[in-house]
Order: C-alpha cells, then sequence, then structure tokens
C-alpha cells in the first residue's frame, strides 16, 4: 500500500485529512475495469450516455450541499464553492444538449463523382484527466463530461491539496450504475498521475507549465495526444475613451475573483498615462471596500490562499516588486490569519517588466498597473509574455477595443468587460505560447478532441481497378 498523504486545511494550516493514493496495480486494474466497460458504453449509443448524465445531474442535486461543504473544505471560499456546484450542473445540461448536434456524423459526395465521402468518428477508449487545486470539482469536470458524451470511459485525479470533494462526488456516480462503470476519481500526488499517463490513451492537464512540460514529455513517449491548459499572466489595456468606472470594477473582479486563484484572473494592467492617476484611485479605493472572508466564511470575499507553496510565491513576488521600487497602494503582504494563508487586494504602481509580478504567474488577488503613452507600447507591454491565455479591452469605441484585441497574443480576449471566458462557454480558442496546447475546451471542438475521425470512402459504381491507372 502507498503511503498516505496529508491534507491541510487552508482556513487553519492544520492537517485535518489524509489521502491514500492506488498502488500501480491498483490502478492498472481500475483502467482494465473502466476499458472493458466503455465499450458497452459506447455502443450503447449517445442517447444512453445523455440519459446516465442526466442521471447524474439529479444526483448531485440530492448531494448538492454536501459537495458545497467539501468544496468549502478544500479551499475555504463559501460563495465560490456554490458557484462551481452550480455550474458543474449547468455544464451537465449544455452539454447534454449540445451534444446530438455536434456527434452527427457526415456523408457527402467527393471529387470523383462515384466516389461517396462517409465521415465517422471513434471515441479514446480511456481519458485520464489531472486537475488542480484552485477550482476543484469544475476543473475535474470540465474535460469529463464531453469526453464521457463522446463514448469514452474517464478516469480523475484531482490534486492532492483539495482532494475532500471526491468522496460526496463519488456517492453521486454511485447513484448511476452505467456511469458507474465508466467513470472513477483516484486520489494521489505527482506519482500518480505519473502513472496514470502510462494506462491511458489520452489525457487531459490543468496546471502549471513546468508541470504541463512534464505531462507532454510522458505522453509524447507514449505517442498519445495530450490536452494541455496551463499557466497565464493575463494583461488588460485600458485606453483613454475608457468608462472608468466600469474599467476599474470589472477589472478588479476579474483580478480577486477566487481571490486571484484562477489561471484567467487579470494579472498585469496597462492604463493610459493621461487617465493613470484617475484609474488607480477609483481601482484602490474598490479594492480596500472589499474584506476577507475572516474569521468566517461567511465574513466578506476574499477567501484564503488554497496552496501553502502559493504564499510562498506570492510573498517573493511582493518581496521582489517592492525591493525593486513598486509601491504598494493597499494590501501588500501574505498574512497568517489563525494557522491561514491571506492576502488583502493589493494595488501596485511604480511597476516594470524587471519585476516578476509583470512577468510570472502570481496567482493572487495582485494588481499591477502600469501607464502607456502609445497604443504600439500597450500592444507590445501586454505580448511581452511567455504566456497567452487571455486578455482584456477597454475602450469607449468597440471597433477600437477589437482593433487591439486583434493584435495581442491570446485565446480569449474580453472587450470592455474581464475574465469572461469564466462565464461564456461559447467559442472555440487556442491558447498561445505556454499557456497550453492541445484542442479547444468551448464549442464543437471541446468534444470532438476526444474522438478520432474515421473516413469510408465508398465507391458507388462497378468501374473496374485500377479505374485511375493510365492507359
Amino acid at each position: 500500500m502507498n503511503a498516505a498523504i496529508a491534507v491541510r486545511n487552508p482556513r487553519t494550516g492544520e492537517v485535518d485529512d489524509w489521502i491514500t493514493p492506488p498502488t500501480v496495480d491498483d490502478l492498472a486494474a481500475q483502467c482494465d475495469r473502466l476499458r472493458h466497460a466503455q465499450i458497452d458504453w459506447q455502443q450503447g449509443g449517445l442517447a444512453a450516455r445523455i440519459e446516465a448524465l442526466q442521471q447524474w445531474q439529479q444526483a448531485v442535486q440530492v448531494h448538492r450541499d454536501a459537495l458545497i461543504q467539501a468544496l468549502v473544505a478544500d479551499t475555504g471560499r463559501l460563495s465560490v464553492s456554490v458557484l462551481e456546484v452550480d455550474s458543474f450542473l449547468g455544464s451537465l445540461d449544455r452539454w447534454c444538449k449540445l451534444a446530438p448536434e455536434l456527434l452527427q456524423g457526415e456523408e457527402r459526395k467527393t471529387a470523383i463523382p462515384f466516389i461517396r465521402l462517409q465521415q465517422t468518428a471513434v471515441p479514446y477508449p480511456l481519458v485520464g484527466v489531472i486537475s488542480p487545486w484552485n477550482f476543484p470539482l469544475l476543473l475535474a469536470t470540465i474535460d469529463t463530461i464531453p469526453a464521457l458524451l463522446a463514448g469514452c470511459a474517464v478516469v480523475v485525479k484531482p490534486s492532492e491539496i483539495a482532494p475532500r470533494f471526491m468522496e460526496p462526488l463519488m456517492q453521486t456516480i454511485a447513484a448511476v450504475p452505467a456511469l458507474q462503470a465508466v467513470l472513477t476519481y483516484i486520489a494521489g500526488a505527482g506519482a500518480t498521475g505519473a502513472n496514470l499517463i502510462e494506462q491511458v490513451d489520452l489525457i487531459c492537464f490543468t496546471g502549471s507549465v513546468a508541470t504541463g512540460r512534464q505531462v507532454a514529455t510522458a505522453a509524447a513517449q507514449r505517442f498519445i495526444p495530450a490536452c494541455l491548459e496551463l499557466g497565464g499572466k493575463d494583461p488588460a489595456i485600458v485606453l483613454e475613451t475608457a468608462d472608468l468606472e466600469l474599467a476599474t470594477s470589472a477589472i478588479l473582479w476579474g483580478s480577486v475573483i477566487n481571490t486571484g486563484q484562477s489561471c484567467l484572473s487579470i494579472e498585469r494592467i496597462y492604463v493610459a498615462d493621461s487617465i493613470f492617476e484617475q484609474f488607480v484611485d477609483q481601482l484602490v479605493t474598490k479594492a480596500k471596500a472589499l474584506k476577507l472572508a475572516y474569521p468566517t466564511v461567511d465574513d466578506g470575499q476574499i477567501g484564503p490562499i488554497i496552496a501553502e507553496r502559493q504564499a510562498t510565491i506570492i510573498a517573493d513576488h511582493l518581496q521582489d516588486a517592492i525591493a525593486k521600487g513598486a509601491i504598494a497602494h493597499c494590501g501588500g503582504k501574505v498574512e497568517v490569519l489563525e494557522g491561514g494563508l491571506w492576502c488583502h487586494p493589493t494595488v501596485l504602481t511604480n511597476v516594470n517588466h524587471s519585476m516578476k509580478v509583470m512577468t510570472e504567474e502570481t496567482f493572487a488577488p495582485i494588481m499591477p498597473v502600469m501607464a502607456f503613452s502609445t497604443l504600439e507600447e500597450a500592444i507590445n507591454l501586454a505580448n511581452d509574455t511567455i504566456y497567452g491565455l487571455s486578455a482584456a479591452v477597454f475602450a469607449g469605441v468597440e471597433a477600437e477595443a477589437i482593433a487591439i484585441a486583434e493584435q495581442l497574443n491570446a485565446a480569449a480576449i474580453s472587450i470592455n468587460d474581464a475574465a469572461l471566458t469564466a462565464i461564456i462557454y461559447e467559442g472555440e480558442k487556442h491558447a498561445f505560447k505556454f499557456s497550453g496546447m492541445g484542442g479547444s475546451r468551448m464549442g464543437a471542438a471541446a468534444l470532438k478532441r476526444f474522438m478520432r475521425k474515421k473516413a469510408l470512402l465508398i465507391k458507388t459504381q462497378a468501374i473496374a481497378n485500377p479505374w485511375w491507372f493510365p492507359s
């Protein structure tokens, strides 16, 4: 048996739970079971799979409160935990409605009149999902749901930092026998994730660039596809014509939602120099109005830092910035309150790209604000990054904002709002640079990436072979 792994409570700092990873043999046996069940899951047809997922949705409704409480224990925050469960329920409903249209086969004529093309697709038998700690439920299901509808079996390894939600979720899965046969969640850390890659036909990973590189390498060695969504350092550009009331509110929300612990958070802000002071004043005033969710989970809007090692990164970024001349107008440090790690919303000025807080993923409610004098400068600063996940542009004229957005090297650009991809699920997108690779998580591609296309080329007339050979 593998050694148990301690689980830290983000609000108290105490170890209050333990998980035990499966052995290599146990994991292999579970994957073998899922592979055998996948055959019936696929052959049973899409309608049966939709019915199973709709039953799952009903089971989740029954266990909704237990799931929320488990997520609160995992993350130390309440409102976002409620949002996670409700978003998961909405995702089940949305995909069940979209799947019939998205998975339709295709048949058409070819350039040769008597050759017909029939386009079909077959699912990868077993999909592995390795998910992170910042949105434990949502990111442990975002790939799982479309993979199941495509006809795959799925095994998910959530982060060892936030694993408590698995128990009530597994109870919901057990309530749907057809689903239980093809879906399971396993506990474990990095070693278990590495073992999982050795067992599956396609791997989905959400997490850091460093670990994503390891996942991609391991997948390449096995010659299996890897769908990776990695880090971000999302910029916001605020033009002179922007509505400042709207821009400051949207950027604040996009920066501090889930305590900034999101790859889609706004992490650096570029503002036209003519409105810079006014923008900063408004942003600081609004940031100071936000409170920590302390001493109880019902207090305030800003939850604790979930991962202890992330708090070390945040403190390092802040210390580096201050040492190089940055000015903190509010917040500015990591605090320990009754064992939990916390960071008040922080607005920084006098920042530049020599600072880690402007170039490395911080994953915190920290808003470094930098002035620009020309649009070219703003675009160059926004693109001066190894990342390319998403961004935001604020302008008084929509066309002006779109013209800038088209020059940004990022997958999704919010216009006159921030982090819209956290709530809008339409629109296919592909990450730029080191923010990821693989098919889109949105639209038809999100479902079809779990299937291999097959082309049936059907000869419809009795013409002697080789009909194409020159006489």
